[in-house]
């Protein structure tokens, strides 16, 4: 039988990334990555005039089908594969990533009429502007015992599609009324490429979109008890069939074949959250493994049999990552952008320039100098919080916070502090799930951070006490929607008629793992406590500093 292959496209915040992927093992033939030219918007729109307010992140549309146009191609001409040898197309996203269309599908930013309004355009899934209406959704949605509420761990999240929806209406109704349809931008690019009606995908549409498979939207009545303009948003704009992962949403329309150099009718998958795709790509298939897709921010995923209770989880959604199980999700708001703001805006220049002389990244070097250091031993202590928290607070306007400083402290000994800090934070959702009969028994990593950091991986392992296991490909996410491509493709192509199969085929961990050191556990377990206890101090109530300083500083802009 002839070789098949499948394309996993990954849209990650800065950049897209295209993989061509061996069905028959897994093996990533070819990879190619296109930065998105207007990268993230958080200050102004293209073009400059109109200016943006605090915790706006936006971005542009034909980014995303400038990766369908450049990696495709690239992978096809670096593989040498035929266009008739690639069976299937699977594509994963950020998200909560939303944006308004007209009834054609095209954005409202790319229209003259609209383009200068922000809320024309995509709202990324770091969109925290929407907060007031999160805050009211929660408030409402508790008075009146939703149903619904307790799935998302007692709130739902300012970055997800009923608050940004909201958000549009009570500050651009124009915008609101003149889209057809509010769509993720996973589906948006998955009907770009079919031409067909609007999907939407269980996935987010699930976790972020408070869709139930029996229960549907909220209800009317909810809805029109949060604002009346939004009582029919279910059945009008958020409307479109919702289809479970691995469903072939359509076949690859000839306009778009001839621009990604594949052939038309290419079975494209529905679409996927980027951290979700990545689950079967490392062989999770049953419960009990919680697997980490660790970047920019962390996304924890596990599987379970039941529907439970867990605080601050994201959600739990039958079906939502592997079929037959209950897909819990849960995350950290910011992890390696904690690193990079670190290096960017406040290492000193003499490390900089040590790391030159050394010949490496300032990153690697930090890495290096921390890991002289035993745990403990720097005296500090640091809050996750630079871009709010997620998970299990659920909490937008926590900012960080960084306790233990005298003037012996070094740069690599904050470096280690905040390293340990998003570990710290991952222990907490690892503990909520435990105590609410969600087991986590291992973990997994993937993502960029796995593979760069070591130091980072043994924190996390010695902070959780749990052996970590660790992707073989450096591009998880964009094999595991390459395998959901396979999937909507099936067998009788070339492909795999469950995602099960295909995993039990193409996922692939790395030989070596990272086990916990007994002493560090300790030490990291006295940490833990204090940690807590800053967490809850800052976290839930006791002093609300962190948003009176916010209050005062968007006062004073």
């Amino acid at each position: 039988m002839s070789k098949t292959y499948a394309i996993g496209i990954d849209y990650g915040t800065q950049s897209g990334r295209a993989v061509l992927v061996d069905l028959a093992d897994g093996a990533e033939v070819a990879e190619h990555v296109t930065p998105y030219r207007h990268g993230v918007m958080d200050e102004e729109l293209p073009g400059g005039g109109v200016k943006l307010e605090s915790d706006w992140a936006l971005q542009h549309p034909l980014d995303y089908i400038e990766v369908l146009t450049h990696s495709v191609p690239a992978v096809m001409k670096l593989s040498g594969v035929t266009p008739e040898a690639v069976i299937g197309i699977g594509i994963d996203f950020t998200a909560c990533t939303m944006l308004p269309v007209d009834g054609s599908g095209t954005p409202l930013c790319l229209l003259d009429a609209y383009k200068h309004n922000p809320h024309s355009w995509v709202k990324l899934w770091k969109h925290h502007a929407a907060q007031a209406e999160a805050n009211r959704i929660n408030e409402l949605a508790a008075e009146r015992g939703e149903r619904f509420l307790p799935r998302y761990g007692g709130k739902i999240s300012s970055e997800w599609m009923m608050a940004k929806v909201w958000q549009i209406l009570n500050e651009a109704p124009d915008i609101y009324e003149s889209a057809d349809h509010f769509i993720e931008a996973t589906d948006w690019v998955v009907n770009q490429m079919t031409g067909g009606n609007v999907l939407r995908n269980s996935c987010t549409a699930g976790y972020k979109s408070i869709w139930h498979k029996r229960d549907g939207y909220p209800g009317r009545s909810f809805l029109a008890a949060l604002d009346p303009r939004l009582e029919n948003l279910a059945e009008t704009k958020l409307r479109g069939e919702v289809m479970p992962l691995g469903t072939k949403a359509g076949g690859l329309s000839s306009v778009l074949a001839a621009r990604m150099g594949l052939a038309a009718g290419t079975a494209v998958a529905v679409g996927n959250v980027d951290a979700h795709a990545a689950v079967p790509a490392v062989g999770v298939v049953t419960p009990g493994k919680m697997v980490m897709a660790m970047g920019t921010s962390i996304c924890h995923m596990l599987l379970g049999t039941e529907e439970k209770r867990v605080e601050g989880m994201c959600g739990v959604v039958e079906d939502g990552i592997i079929p037959g199980y209950y897909g819990y999700e849960a995350g950290q708001s910011a992890v390696g952008d904690i690193f990079e703001w670190y290096v960017d805006e406040a290492v000193p220049a003499y490390v900089h320039e040590a790391a030159q002389r050394e010949g490496v990244h300032v990153h690697a070097y930090l890495e290096r100098k921390a890991s002289e250091l035993m745990p403990g031993e720097s005296g500090l202590l640091a809050l996750d919080w630079w871009n709010g928290n997620r998970s299990v607070l659920v909490d937008t306007d926590l900012t960080g916070i960084l306790v233990g400083m005298t003037l012996q402290t070094k740069p690599w000994e904050i470096y280690r502090a905040l390293l340990e800090a998003t570990a710290f934070g991952t222990r907490t959702i690892v503990e909520a799930f435990n105590s609410s009969g969600v087991p986590v028994h291992e973990l997994y990593a993937c993502g960029g951070l796995p593979q760069k950091n070591r130091l980072l991986m043994q924190i996390y392992a010695d902070v959780t006490n749990l052996e970590i296991k660790v992707a073989a490909s450096r591009q998880t996410p964009a094999v595991g929607a390459a395998m959901f491509g396979a999937v909507a493709a099936g067998a009788a192509s070339g492909g795999y008629d469950s995602i099960v199969e295909a995993a039990q085929h193409m996922a692939r961990i790395r030989e070596d793992t990272f086990k916990p050191i007994p002493a560090n556990v300790e030490v990291y377990r006295k940490l833990y406590a204090e940690y807590q206890a800053l967490h809850d101090y800052f976290g839930r109530g006791a002093n609300d500093v962190m948003k009176r300083l916010k209050s005062l500083k968007d006062k004073a802009r």
